[in-house]
């Protein structure tokens, strides 16, 4: 009887079916991603074609048309033109193109950009402060405090669309930056202080304590002690954040309704609403691709 190894720990066997099965649902969830990438890089006939094309010759004619601007010509007019100096100029002539300027892309990708960080930084901050004083103080009707704040997030975001927009006209905070950074915060604050706060009672207090003992304040226990052994929960906290701060439309399209501010959410269906089919498929699967990346 082999005692040199101890029964909580898995035999060698167990670990490779283990890491076999890790592999394959590894393998499995990155089949559509991987189509996705392999599809952007198709031109319109290869990507709508039936049987799906595995093999095909790469065009970058997607990426062309997501940061370009461009105009369907005749051939007449086309062919009084002088001959194109670049390949992507190229490229575009052969659908019987002309580009006319760069696309609104980037500029709508960065306010998401912006506005996703802005907001998730702001929420996760203001979350912890919320969450460590629920977790180490007795705070008056503490229950019912968290109650309140979870309650936010059970009505939909419709019911107070009108009162927010009403009062971001009025201060001026309507299409915006800032507008939607302080929007976002305060839908999202909610949950973090919820998901921090259980995080918050895992530390225990004693290290605060000691930290106390050897010199620190209240606060500087806070940041050099708590924060950092808190660092995992603040991360996943920031995720969920971040995720709702990418993907809501409902805000963002009621108040936002110029180029400076529109993100990413709204230029994407814009872009459908408005692009010809032909240059539909190739497009859209690259922009998934940046739009995924931080899903």
């Amino acid at each position: 009887m082999d005692t040199s190894r101890s029964y909580l720990e898995p035999s060698s066997f167990s670990k490779k079916i283990a890491a076999a099965i890790i592999i394959v649902y590894t393998v499995i969830t990155l089949i559509p991603i991987s189509w996705m990438v392999m599809t952007s890089f198709k031109n319109v006939d290869s990507a709508i074609s039936y049987p799906p094309e595995v093999l095909f010759e790469p065009s970058l004619e997607g990426y062309v048309n997501l940061f370009t601007n461009r105009s369907r010509q005749s051939v007449e007019y086309l062919d009084s033109l002088p001959a194109p100096e670049t390949w992507y100029e190229e490229l575009v002539r052969s659908r019987e193109m002309v580009i006319t300027g760069p696309s609104k892309f980037l500029g709508r990708y960065s306010n998401s950009m912006i506005i996703g960080f802005g907001s998730t930084f702001a929420s996760v901050f203001l979350g912890a402060l919320a969450a460590y004083a629920f977790s180490r103080f007795r705070v008056p009707l503490k229950d019912d405090l968290l109650f309140f704040i979870l309650s936010t997030r059970m009505f939909p975001p419709i019911a107070v669309a009108v009162p927010i927009f009403i009062m971001y006209r009025k201060i001026g905070l309507g299409d915006t930056h800032l507008g939607m950074i302080i929007l976002y915060t305060v839908v999202n604050l909610s949950l973090a202080v919820w998901l921090l706060k259980g995080f918050m009672d895992e530390i225990p207090k004693e290290y605060e304590e000691a930290a106390m003992i050897d010199g620190y304040s209240r606060l500087q226990a806070f940041f050099k002690v708590v924060l950092p052994q808190a660092m995992t929960g603040i991360a996943a906290t920031a995720i969920f954040c971040m995720i709702f701060s990418w993907n809501e439309y409902a805000f963002a399209v009621l108040l936002t309704f110029c180029s400076p501010s529109l993100t990413l959410k709204q230029h994407h269906l814009l872009f459908q609403q408005s692009l010809v089919k032909e240059v539909l498929i190739g497009q859209q699967l690259v922009q998934a691709q940046l739009y995924f990346c931080y899903q």
